[in-house]
């Protein structure tokens, strides 16, 4: 293993010793009872099981009521307004049926909403879009909660939905989760013909129709945007973690192959449970190893920000305490291998045609920057990953890809990578703790020194642009209370081509913000996911017009450049909104979530570090330290 590596695992075993501990513990309890019991719904009484089987066919009903075949719950974000959950309408009676052939029985569990970010952008539902994680967490459990299952095979592609769904399935660890990918659409317009698009309408150029056009063009049928934002990188860290079957990351959707590899993921899922040849506990899977693991592939392929938040609150549901300062350390070691959209000219298409996740996890385990020694759902080691799924004659199989990349220009091997470290930077200084995506950046931006034009809201930004108030200037746009606490931290990603127009016409600007830019940050510097936030004392609540600040992305610092006293002296400005003003669009529903929320170095989550409360009882771990959660 790469010392670095192995050190920050090392590190990060025994910060979440006392929790992963207690957290384990509960899971081999439940474990062995299942061993001993049978199924799960053999546990129930009469009414209960009565109702469990009331509605399903009558073959099923006679397997549920014999309590002998394991029954595998479906947990899914279909909705068909989203493009990359669309293809899941036909999955559960495709896995119902080879979940059957397979000698189990399976039942559609329950829904979990799925919002789209590209919907909401700029819109009040965005600061929403954050705490939905939650809300999915907490749909994946009361599916799960009926104890009539022995597995689960969670739907979901996008953004907060993936992570919503595995912070749930972390908190029944005994049980073994499959994740079902739907795969992206095929490439349409170019993201770089996009993106010029959304230049020239921020600046006037060109009108709505032609925008729309081009949007309509990207973004054109069923599957995920292909561009590698979130959503993408979610199914990057999933496949890394050991959570897919292996290659079925980046398939098409409503090709053969990618129903072959759903039907596949039916079966497994039964070989997995406790009363299966191969039982594979999802708790076990998400280890310290694992975490790890994902943090690499997320800085090698230079990944969405967005991760640098929910990978932490997805460890915390393991018992697992990452830390910013571990990703910081990682991203040092860990060279940047591909180049996708807004990274590059290529999208997810192009990844998988030039080797994809297969010669991504491949060379990173000949570097010894991934541990190959896990647990997955494919068996034991991430070696099974080095394989990649196709048809012969009609049926699935898997052989070990040796070839290497087939274009430079995308996917690069340890030994030519792109750039030494990784694409996502952690900064600094007096203004609190920051992250920063320089994958995008050119090296001439990554330093900038020049006085801040302060914003309480995305929208007075866009407004001064507008009116031409912007123009001819260097500057640091600080864009304050949009943090997890004050808003819900919605994506602020509208501020990308205004920016990025300022950028091209030669002036010298950046971002800094609590709030986030999203998996499709691009060229322009910014420092964001900034904790703490203005909401909650940050000094970025201290900043006035005009003030000096440098960020050096680079150096991995970010400084107001005004002496400590004077700043000390100063009064808070601006205010987040009141519960009375933070209303319409549902907001008022989640006032409970605002008020809950952790800051975003701690996963910006409302939920405690799994196993924190039984290691405070214990004496094992102080009542004093981080939980993840506001005190």
């Amino acid at each position: 293993m790469h010392p670095v590596i192995q050190e920050v695992t090392d590190r990060l075993v025994e910060r979440s010793r006392p929790s992963r501990t207690a957290y384990l513990r509960r899971l081999h309890a439940e474990a062995e009872a299942a061993r001993l019991r049978g199924p799960a719904r053999a546990s129930l009484g009469c009414a209960n099981l009565a109702h469990g089987f009331a509605a399903v066919g009558e073959n099923d009903k006679r397997d549920l009521r014999a309590n002998v075949k394991p029954g595998v719950a479906i947990v899914s974000s279909y909705n068909d307004m989203l493009s990359a959950h669309q293809p899941y309408e036909a999955y559960p009676a495709i896995l119902k049926a080879a979940v059957r052939k397979a000698g189990g029985v399976a039942q559609f569990a329950g829904g979990v909403p799925a919002m789209c970010d590209g919907v909401t952008q700029g819109r009040a539902g965005m600061e929403l879009s954050l705490y939905s994680r939650e809300v999915i967490a907490m749909a994946t459990a009361i599916a799960l909660s009926h104890d009539m299952f022995d597995a689960s095979l969670m739907l979901g592609v996008c953004d907060k939905i993936v992570p919503g769904l595995l912070i749930g399935a972390l908190h029944f660890g005994h049980l073994p989760a499959i994740f079902v990918p739907a795969g992206p659409m095929t490439s349409g317009l170019p993201n770089k013909v996009k993106a010029r698009t959304r230049q020239l309408f921020a600046e006037g150029k060109v009108g709505k129709d032609e925008l729309l056009d081009a949007e309509a063009k990207s973004y054109h049928s069923p599957g995920t945007c292909t561009f590698y934002g979130t959503a993408n990188s979610n199914q990057v860290m999933i496949e890394v973690m050991g959570l897919h079957l292996p290659g079925s990351t980046f398939v098409n959707p409503r090709t053969e192959l990618r129903e072959a590899l759903t039907k596949a993921a039916g079966r497994r899922a039964v070989e997995l449970t406790a009363h299966g040849p191969e039982y594979t506990p999802v708790g076990e899977v998400v280890d310290e190893k694992a975490i790890v693991n994902a943090c690499v592939a997320l800085l090698a392929t230079g990944g969405s920000t967005n991760h640098t938040m929910h990978i932490v609150a997805i460890a915390a549901a393991a018992g697992i305490e990452l830390l910013w300062d571990d990703l910081a350390e990682l991203s040092k070691a860990v060279p940047l291998l591909t180049r996708m959209y807004p990274n590059g000219q290529a999208d997810v298409n192009h990844f998988q045609a030039a080797g994809g996740m297969q010669v991504l996890i491949g060379d990173l385990l000949d570097a010894g920057l991934l541990h190959g020694d896990v647990l997955t759902v494919a068996g034991h080691g991430l070696d099974h990953y080095r394989s990649a799924a196709e048809l012969k004659e009609g049926e699935l199989v898997w052989e070990e890809r040796t070839e290497g990349s087939t274009d430079l220009d995308v996917l690069r091997p340890v030994s030519a990578a792109f750039s030494a470290d990784g694409g996502i930077h952690m900064l600094d200084g007096n203004l609190g703790r920051a992250v920063s995506k320089v994958s995008a950046v050119k090296e001439e931006h990554l330093v900038i020194e020049a006085p801040a034009k302060v914003f309480d809201d995305q929208l007075e930004l866009l407004r001064a642009f507008d009116a031409g108030e912007l123009d001819g200037q260097d500057f640091v746009a600080v864009i304050r209370y949009q943090g997890p606490s004050a808003n819900g931290m919605p994506e602020l990603h509208k501020l990308t081509p205004p920016m990025a127009v300022l950028l091209d016409r030669g002036q010298r600007v950046a971002i800094v913000t609590d709030g986030r830019m999203s998996g499709a940050s691009g060229k322009v510097p910014a420092a964001i996911h900034l904790s703490p936030e203005a909401a909650d004392g940050g000094p970025i609540a201290l900043v006035r017009d005009g003030d000096p600040i440098r960020l050096d992305a680079a150096a991995g610092t970010l400084e107001l450049l005004v002496p400590a006293g004077e700043l000390a002296a100063r009064p808070v400005q601006g205010a987040p909104l009141t519960d009375a003003q933070w209303v319409g669009t549902g907001r008022e529903l989640f006032g409970a979530f605002r008020r809950a929320a952790g800051p975003a170095e701690r996963g910006a989550g409302v939920f405690a570090l799994n196993g924190h409360a039984e290691a405070v009882a214990n004496g094992t771990r102080p009542a004093t330290a981080q939980s993840g959660i506001r005190a």
